[in-house]
């Protein structure tokens, strides 16, 4: 998939989402400060924070589509990255922030009971946030993008809220009125937990990140049995953004013509980009490799 069409399908997706928090944002507002629920406001402004990580996963992945140049000669593919790395801390940030909110209202003995049509709200916002996960986390497994994964999961953590939001109203309903903003820290502290993970897998691919070392095994045995190939001296792989680089070095016959060495070379490198879909660039170093130093490396 080249990079107009991962643009096309992620602003596609990304609009569908856009779309949807506005009109549960002030739906769940709305209804919360109506109905008397703290839990559902707390809902409604964790789907606004959800709107303006779309957003920036829109602008991140429209950096990261742009070609390279002079001044990023590996292209901009770290504009995701760093957009996931600022949504992730948006995500912890709304997670205390309701946290903190529910926890006042404990502390102040604070209770509203709820009006039954804010739990009919919170499901709605269950099935919508859950079909919003769905479509997005497809996307960003299609297109190997953290930023939309780091999306995905805010639209989850979301539905969790709005079940928790659920929960919490029923109970004040039958008379436990501490459950509503109970529920808020229960949702606060889902909210923190995805957040950090999310920000922990930005930051390593931020500081280029090694790729999976069980898959680099299982290829790496595949090159091995290349006609022609002795021995493979250093297999590494890095994460760009939604991109990775891998740099092999290879151990073949020292009297074999340059252009034998050559075709060798781009047999393992068409072998790597069949394996790895996200592959950007394979640079392949080839050595000449006696048959003493190849029976050293390979007892290794």
């Amino acid at each position: 998939m080249d990079n107009k069409e991962r643009l096309k399908l992620g602003n596609k997706i990304m609009c569908i989402t856009i779309v949807l928090n506005v009109l549960l944002t002030i739906f769940k507002i709305g209804v919360g400060f109506i109905g008397g629920s703290t839990a559902i406001i707390a809902d409604g402004l964790h789907s606004a924070s959800d709107i303006i990580t779309s957003i920036g996963v829109i602008v991140g992945m429209f950096l990261a589509s742009k070609p390279r140049d002079e001044k990023h000669q590996y292209g901009h593919e770290k504009a995701e990255s760093i957009a996931g790395f600022f949504l992730a801390a948006i995500l912890i940030l709304t997670g205390i922030n309701i946290g903190f909110r529910s926890i006042k209202m404990i502390y102040l003995n604070h209770y509203q009971i709820p009006h039954i049509y804010t739990g009919i709200v919170a499901f709605i916002s269950i099935i919508i946030k859950e079909y919003q996960f769905r479509i997005t986390m497809n996307a960003a497994e299609k297109l190997s993008s953290n930023a939309m994964m780091s999306d995905a999961w805010h639209h989850r953590s979301d539905a969790f809220s709005s079940i928790a939001a659920l929960i919490g109203i029923i109970g004040a309903r039958l008379g436990y009125g501490f459950l509503d903003p109970l529920a808020g820290i229960i949702v606060s502290m889902i909210v923190v937990k995805v957040g950090i993970g999310l920000l922990l897998s930005s930051v390593d691919e931020l500081m280029d990140g090694a790729i999976d070392q069980e898959k680099m095994k299982q290829i790496k045995k595949q090159i091995e049995m290349i006609e022609g190939i002795k021995s493979v001296t250093d297999f590494r792989g890095r994460k760009h953004g939604s991109k990775a680089f891998i740099d092999i070095k290879i151990c073949v016959d020292p009297l074999i013509s340059v252009y034998m060495g050559h075709n060798i070379g781009e047999k393992a490198e068409e072998l790597i980009l069949s394996q790895i879909k996200n592959a950007k660039e394979v640079i392949v170093h080839i050595d000449p490799c006696d048959n003493k130093k190849c029976d050293k490396i390979c007892k290794k």
